[in-house]
């Protein structure tokens, strides 16, 4: 066996068989040590999870005392993936091997077993077994060794039939003898669900287990395993998308399950129904016969249903979901049906979203009016992403559901802001594919775009002052490198006008303390000014705009800033055409020159930025140094202590040192940078600088 990788992955029932064999051997009298069995073992389980034969025979073997060391027996466990369900005579082994005894499994392993049924729960083929089990399991509970999974799997199996006052006094005196042990006052809480008459006082206020899931990651593979499993067994039409998922009301969990499945009442003997579709031949061969089914919003869960209506859009099928839809939406506003219910409602919109890549007029109208009932915090990521699939509209019409987005998601916190953010830099992504496919992209608004630019631009501004963190930046840069990827594709900059980001913002980004903020920052400005380029040049049909003139000499501003700080050893000089001195203040200028001057008086404020002595960039220059000395460390004599300089350069040649000239250095330091990852600057570099320019092209 082996897997998509091309890791080969042994047989599971001969490595079983092998660790039968050794668990009747002492560890000294083994010829063979069983770490490697252990290990292939391991890895088998991770990848494909162990049939339900298979599985039996594991438990036995953590179950059946026997010569295996507890470390491996423990591996074991934490990988036991199950491929199919659980069946009885596993839990009942389980069940069986905790508890005191000489014979019993170590307490850990027992605590182990109890937190891989709380795992397994849902995939149990009788989950009563843990019912029937109940008072031994209760019994149990003195054991603090596996108190903590004892009571999260008496969460899960405890109903009604089983909250006896005998019980709720056992746990009351358990607790005061514990000084109010977490897990059980969670347990309690669960019991005060039933009989909350009963159950009185403040014990149960007290600091209680929540009983999540213990290892969300371990959920994530064992759910990936049970896929591939039903895939394998599924009819291939139904994954294909070719046939009615009839067993959607299953999967669809808690209130999703008011979604109706697929479902043609009335039809006739000559009516051509699309359960009776099964594959692709023939859906296309009867598309423009089939009957649309009874209940239309099932399009919002069935992907064959949402085939038929894309191939074979309906007006009036169309207006059935949207009545449906605000038919909820009224229940949920007028206090009728849980809110809950809704957010149910809206993962299913999501993921019909993401399946069509798009979101219709209708649902956006509908999603309009959810954000007017939404608390803004539930499902923010849901929400958020299913929106980013509106069309492009014009900016007036979006700005209208941006307003009502932007009340219910701020809340006066820097994580709000930085959804907000996320959300916008979404929709500029998906709006770029869309204009670049459509086929006539004059009968788009493009207006809207720039518009949008200009409207973000607030928010990140808003952002560099509620929350200037490194990670908050980095979200900044992607918002702009999605315009920026915008304005590279020459069919759309022929009708998008360029906006740029605010000065300030530039700037502030600039003198981060990120590396990789700076590097992706100038690989921005770099493709804004292939786009201005672009725009100027006789490849674009249409000339500057009123918009862009009065952004290009700013924007040439930034240009020269940052080539003056970088390279040129002039920083915040306003003597140059275009330069805005980093719009740092003389008197601001004065101080930091007066400050630098004290720590370090070789060292002016003009050179502070460049390659050599820049706090972001000194590693990678003198890194770079370092590299050219190793290589030729059997002729030279001396190293150079740094930071370089033109001078110390020659210096350190008449030293016996590396003979290195000022532009070498320079042009390698910029090399280097982009060996190791950070781009941005070396590109800037050989975008503006003439002389550079001619170095790249030879």
């Amino acid at each position: 066996m082996s897997s998509p990788g091309g890791q080969v992955f042994d047989n599971l029932d001969g490595l079983i068989e092998d660790l039968e064999t050794a668990s009747t051997v002492p560890a000294k009298r083994r010829k063979t040590g069983i770490k490697s069995t252990i290990e292939k073992t391991t890895a088998t389980l991770y990848e494909t999870g162990a049939l339900p034969d298979e599985l039996a025979r594991l438990v036995d073997l953590l179950t059946i005392r026997n010569f295996l060391d507890q470390a491996s027996l423990g591996a074991i466990v934490r990988n036991l993936y199950p491929s199919g369900k659980v069946s009885d005579e596993v839990v009942l082994r389980f069940l069986g091997a905790l508890g005191h005894g000489q014979l019993k499994p170590s307490l850990y392993l027992q605590a182990l077993f109890l937190r891989w049924l709380v795992m397994v729960y849902h995939l149990l083929e009788n989950s009563a077994v843990l019912s029937q089990a109940y008072g031994v399991l209760f019994n149990l509970l003195d054991t603090a060794a596996i108190r903590p999974q004892l009571c999260h799997l008496l969460a899960l199996v405890t109903r009604r039939k089983h909250v006896r006052p005998f019980r709720i006094q056992a746990i009351l005196n358990l607790s005061r003898q514990t000084s109010g042990d977490p897990n059980l006052t969670g347990l309690l809480r669960v019991f005060k669900n039933y009989y909350p008459e009963v159950i009185v006082g403040d014990i149960t206020k007290g600091r209680a287990a929540s009983f999540k899931h213990p290892d969300p990651q371990w959920r994530a593979r064992l759910d990936e395993i049970q896929k591939q499993r039903s895939e394998r067994e599924a009819d291939p039409a139904i994954r294909n998308g070719f046939a009615v998922s009839h067993d959607l009301g299953r999967r669809l969990k808690g209130t999703k399950h008011l979604f109706p499945t697929v479902h043609t009442m009335h039809a006739q003997e000559s009516s051509v129904t699309l359960e009776e579709i099964d594959n692709a031949e023939s859906f296309v061969k009867k598309l423009e016969k089939i009957e649309l089914p009874t209940q239309l919003v099932a399009v919002l869960a069935d992907p064959l249903l949402q085939k038929l209506l894309l191939l074979r859009p309906d007006a009036e099928g169309f207006s059935r979901i949207s009545n449906w839809l605000m038919a909820c939406l009224g229940d949920v506003a007028s206090g009728d049906a849980d809110s809950d219910i809704f957010l149910d409602i809206l993962e299913v919109i999501h993921d019909y979203a993401v399946a069509t890549n798009s979101l219709s007029p209708l649902l956006l109208t509908f999603f309009a009016q959810f954000l007017e009932v939404w608390d803004g915090s539930k499902k923010r990521d849901v929400v958020v992403e299913t929106l980013s699939f509106a069309p492009v509209m014009k900016f007036e019409e979006l700005y209208r559901i941006l307003r009502v987005l932007e009340q219910s998601m701020l809340d006066n916190t820097p994580s709000s802001q930085v959804s907000l953010l996320r959300f916008y830099t979404l929709l500029l992504r998906r709006w770029t594919i869309t204009m670049e496919a459509a086929e006539r992209l004059d009968a788009l608004p493009a207006d809207t775009v720039p518009n949008l630019i200009g409207y973000v631009n607030q928010l990140t501004l808003t952002l560099t002052q509620t929350s200037p963190t490194v990670g908050t930046f980095l979200d900044i840069i992607d918002f702009y490198e999605a315009a920026a990827t915008l304005y590279s594709k020459p069919k759309l900059i022929e009708h998008i006008d360029i906006t740029i980001p605010p000065p300030l913002l530039v700037y502030l980004l600039y003198f981060s303390p990120s590396l990789a903020v700076v590097s992706r920052l100038c690989g921005i400005l770099t493709t804004y000014k292939r786009a201005w380029e672009a725009v100027m040049s006789p490849a674009v049909s249409r000339g500057l705009t009123r918009r862009e003139r009065d952004q290009i000499n700013v924007f040439n501003g930034f240009l020269m800033d940052l080539c003056n700080c970088l390279w040129r050893g002039r920083a915040f000089s306003t003597t140059d055409a275009n330069a805005q001195g980093c719009r740092i203040t003389q008197q601001a200028q004065a101080s930091l020159g007066s400050y630098l001057s004290a720590v370090d008086p070789d060292l002016g404020l003009a050179t502070a930025f460049g390659l050599s002595h820049s706090p972001l960039l000194c590693l990678q220059s003198i890194s770079h140094v370092r590299e050219l000395e190793d290589a030729e460390m059997a002729t030279i004599r001396t190293r150079h202590a740094g930071p370089v300089t033109e001078a110390s350069l020659g210096q350190l040649a008449h030293r016996g040192g590396l003979r290195l000239s000022w532009q070498e250095y320079r042009s390698g330091v910029l090399a280097y940078m982009e060996a190791k990852g950070f781009p941005g600057i070396p590109n800037l570099m050989y975008n503006t600088m003439k002389k550079l320019m001619s170095t790249r092209q030879h």
